[in-house]
This record gives structure tokens, C-alpha cells and sequence, in this order.
């Protein structure tokens, strides 16, 4: 017998991109960034800026902007609300958790994902895995030292 279980939370995971994607958070200026990264997709037109705030090697504030589509901004969203808080360490594993997602890898190896798990399902649509991916590369390359980024 089949159950309503799967397209509920497939319904309720549309809702928590949709309302990430209209009330983004991290969008408040931050009074210093310790670092920062510009992150774009040419080929469909996701553009990124992202701004970390550090104090004791945890991530005070995160500041977001992007352009693009509901994936994509509400991706951001997501990174600037789930990343607040966490360890360099920490917030590294978040970002190769939902990389491994994406490639259908096991990634097992984290738990605190909150929303996050609200983008597993784009990797059923693998022109879409890169919109979701932009604002955790762009996060990575900060991270790096590097300015700018483009992926395609």
C-alpha cells in the first residue's frame, strides 16, 4: 500500500525553497567581513555575493545576495541561516554534505542540516544541481581567499 508520506514532504520541502526564496536570510549588511566571494553561473544567470563574519573561528554573520533563480536564492538563504553560528569545521562539512547530496554519494557523515534538506531534491534535475550548488561553492572560495568565481 502506497503512502501520502512522500509527496507530502515533497510538498512541504517546495514550501521551505519558496519561502527561503521570498524572505532571504543574511541580507543585513555586515559592520566587517572577514570574507568575502562573488560566485556566478554564465549559462543561466545565478549571480552570488557572499560575506562572512568571523570571531573565535565561528561564524558570526552571514551576508547573502544573489540574483537568479528560486534555487539558487533560496540556497543562500539557507546557507546564511544554517552557517550562523558554526565552526570554519563545521560549516565546511555542511557545505561537502550537500555537494556529496547532489552526487548521490553517502553522506552520512553530517547531522545539522535544518532546511537543507529541502534541496535534495533538485538533484533529480541535474540543470538545476549547479543553481543550488553556486552559493556553497561561492562560500567555499571565500573561505580560499578568492574574489570571484564562475561556474558552467
Amino acid at each position: 500500500m502506497q503512502t501520502k508520506t512522500m509527496p507530502q514532504l515533497n510538498e512541504l520541502y517546495r514550501e521551505i525553497i519558496l519561502e527561503h526564496y521570498r524572505k532571504p536570510c543574511g541580507r543585513e549588511p555586515l559592520d566587517k567581513v572577514d570574507y568575502h566571494a562573488e560566485g556566478t553561473n554564465p549559462l543561466c544567470g545565478d549571480e552570488v555575493k557572499i560575506g562572512l563574519q568571523i570571531k573565535n573561528n565561528k561564524i558570526e554573520k552571514v551576508y547573502t545576495e544573489g540574483h537568479g533563480c528560486s534555487i539558487s536564492i533560496a540556497s543562500g538563504s539557507i546557507l546564511a541561516d544554517i552557517l550562523r553560528g558554526k565552526t570554519l569545521e563545521e560549516a565546511k562539512k555542511i557545505s561537502e554534505y550537500l555537494k556529496c547530496t547532489m552526487q548521490w554519494k553517502n553522506n552520512n557523515f553530517c547531522d545539522d542540516v535544518g532546511d537543507l534538506r529541502a534541496l535534495e531534491g533538485v538533484k533529480k534535475f541535474p540543470v538545476r544541481i549547479k543553481c543550488a550548488l553556486l552559493p556553497w561553492t561561492t562560500f567555499e572560495e571565500a573561505l580560499m581567499g578568492h574574489d570571484r568565481i564562475e561556474i558552467s
